[in-house]
């Protein structure tokens, strides 16, 4: 049995948030029980301080090994500079570094990726485009359907609009731009 934790819960939350603020929500749970408690039990109640700081401190590792916010923007910025080969070569890097096997791909999809929950469509050839409409998505859609395969990514510099990013949600595509985009391509 695979436990998940409650999205919106108070320990999800924290684990998104900056790891500092963990910190400080433990020393207010301190703080409030040091006066509230009564002596003898002051101790004991501190402990309940404690979860805090383990989501603290898994905060933290996760986001030591997250790249900063000028890294980020040198990645997009490269990224937008690069030839479709380039990129594409970039893309293939990032996702057999996550363990997966990168094939090309036919119809509204650039690449087939295999590995890692079952078979991807992966949608970048347009990545540098401001914004992405519903015709782009779509394609993609309509191949994920006709290679009966159920995953699908898009990959986007610019923001979709709201009818291809309602889109992607009703077929499950997910899509990679920001974070997401350059926690693939840092090498």
């Amino acid at each position: 049995m695979k436990f998940r934790m409650a999205e919106n819960s108070v320990f999800a939350v924290l684990l998104r948030s900056q790891w500092w603020i963990s910190f400080v929500v433990a020393a207010g749970v301190v703080v409030v029980t040091q006066s509230l408690v009564p002596v003898e039990y002051r101790n004991l109640a501190s402990m309940g301080a404690f979860p805090f700081v383990v989501i603290g401190c898994i905060a933290f590792a996760r986001q030591w090994r997250e790249p900063g916010e000028k890294e980020s923007e040198t990645l997009l910025a490269q990224a937008r500079a690069m030839a479709w080969p380039a990129f594409e070569a970039a893309l293939r890097r990032g996702f057999e570094r996550e363990g997966r096997q990168v094939r090309p791909a036919t119809g509204g999809a650039d690449l087939l990726l295999e590995g890692k929950g079952g078979p991807t469509l992966v949608s970048a050839r347009r990545w540098k485009a401001a914004r992405h409409g519903e015709e782009a998505v779509q394609a993609l859609a309509k191949a994920m359907r006709a290679q009966d395969v159920g995953r699908g990514a898009y990959v986007a510099l610019g923001e979709l609009t709201p009818q291809a990013a309602k889109l992607a949600r009703e077929e499950g595509i997910e899509v990679l731009g920001g974070a997401a985009l350059v926690k693939l391509l840092r090498a």
